[in-house]
């Protein structure tokens, strides 16, 4: 009696340990089907998203593969990737600074894809009456910039080129809107800056561009993924690409319908955004090797400046045979 016991538990524990499998399968596969069911992407006021979301195409491919986008806005790159890291987004859009940041705290980020460089979308400039009228006349002036920044790096670079390091001037970390201020009023001497603040200074205030990055810097965008939603869906992560090298073609050749579909969004005048939007790069591809190294040379500087507290390898956040 004790054997057919013995068996028969043996039995109804197999039959229960299986349809709990079958259960958890289950419940993983509503998991999956539920993760499908809404892309949430972050994306700032200017940049290639808000042309996306405004011309509604990815919302439309995606839809056909059961998947509604849920756009979510963030002032900034790093709040944008902060959220990622959190996991609020899944995708989104930021320049070269913010991911190097962003990996030295988690390795959930991934880069996705790139736009082609954009080293004239950033300049170092002065006031159009301002006596300097080269980089070696910033020694000993104050330069303002957002630490840790794309232009962080082009500062570095700029200084380099001209036999200077940060220490031969006063250098005054603030954001863009208090860095605009500080310009204005001339409580900094320079000020190095990105599109559309960059534009913008140009044309409302008539600032003098002193250098952009050409031939020093790249100035890529990136498209980044939370880690595990890239690796379980690079279908929908390559119909994301497509629709995003698309809109860029739209935007190559339809440059003033850009401009005049961000009027609205970043309260700028259309005649900014399209100097902003001619500076772009146009494409949106998987990153190549020689991208790969030029954001690696970034984060070797930011290292060096003691910006991230320790190196890292560009190439451990790189999504590989994935997106074709």
């Amino acid at each position: 009696m004790a054997s057919i016991a013995s068996s028969s538990w043996f039995k109804f524990s197999v039959i229960a340990a299986g349809i709990t499998s079958m259960m958890m399968l289950s419940g993983c596969a509503k998991e999956q089907k539920q993760a499908l069911t809404t892309l949430n992407i972050g994306f700032q006021k200017y940049g290639l998203l808000p042309i996306v979301k405004q011309r509604g195409d990815l919302d439309q491919a995606l839809k056909a593969q059961g998947i509604q986008v849920k756009w979510v806005e963030f002032p900034a790159g790093p709040q944008l990737l902060e959220g990622l890291n959190v996991g609020s987004v899944v995708f989104g859009e930021s320049g070269e600074a913010p991911p190097i940041f962003a990996q030295a705290a988690s390795p959930n980020l991934v880069y996705v894809a790139n736009q082609p460089a954009a080293p004239n979308a950033e300049a170092l400039i002065v006031q159009k009456n301002s006596p300097i009228q080269s980089i070696q006349d910033l020694k000993g002036k104050r330069v303002a910039l957002n630490k840790g920044s794309n232009v962080h790096y082009l500062l570095l670079k700029l200084l380099e080129k001209n036999q200077l390091t940060l220490q031969d001037i006063q250098v005054v970390y603030l954001p863009p809107a208090d860095a605009r201020a500080a310009f204005e009023k001339g409580a900094v001497d320079a000020w190095v800056i990105w599109d559309p603040f960059f534009a913008a200074a140009e044309q409302q205030i008539g600032a003098r561009v002193l250098a952009t990055g050409q031939n020093l810097v790249s100035n890529h965008q990136f498209y980044l993924a939370d880690r595990k939603f890239a690796e379980q869906h690079p279908e929908v992560l390559k119909t994301v690409v497509q629709q995003l090298n698309q809109t860029t073609e739209w935007v190559k050749t339809h440059q003033d319908d850009a401009a005049r579909l961000l009027e609205k969004p970043t309260a700028l005048d259309f005649n900014i955004l399209k100097t902003s939007i001619s500076r772009m790069g146009f494409g949106v591809t998987p990153l190549s090797s020689e991208v790969i190294q030029q954001q690696q040379y970034v984060a070797d500087a930011f290292y060096q400046q003691k910006l991230i507290p320790q190196p890292l390898k560009i190439q451990d956040a790189i999504l590989t045979g994935q997106i074709k």
